[in-house]
């Protein structure tokens, strides 16, 4: 397994233990859909690794955010450095230096 879980009182917390790469990315997001189609919890929250996730990480995290999100169960992370997405403040707009638009 490339995740390792617990699930009480009706949340599956769900632990990252390293950065994801492009082979174990598919893997953990399988691996957590499973999850939730077996124990249908009322949250989800996933433990990340580090402060500064990998772009596979975020990959698998995205996916397995679409899907909670489409099954109307809130996905929540945490994690050295991670505020939990209902802690996250918004970035206050900037004027970027070189003329680039962060619209996006």
């Amino acid at each position: 397994m490339v995740i390792s879980h617990t699930l009480r009182e009706n949340v599956l917390r769900v632990r990252l233990p390293r950065e994801l790469d492009v082979t174990s990315r598919a893997a953990a997001a399988l691996e957590i859909e499973a999850l939730v189609a077996a124990h249908r919890p009322g949250r989800v929250v996933v433990e990340l690794p580090s402060p500064a996730p990998s772009p596979a990480t975020l990959s698998a995290l995205a996916r397995a955010h679409r899907m909670c999100q489409s099954l109307g169960i809130p996905l929540t992370t945490s994690g050295p450095g991670a505020p939990g997405i209902d802690d996250a403040v918004p970035e206050s707009p900037r004027r970027l230096e070189t003329g680039a638009r962060r619209d996006r």
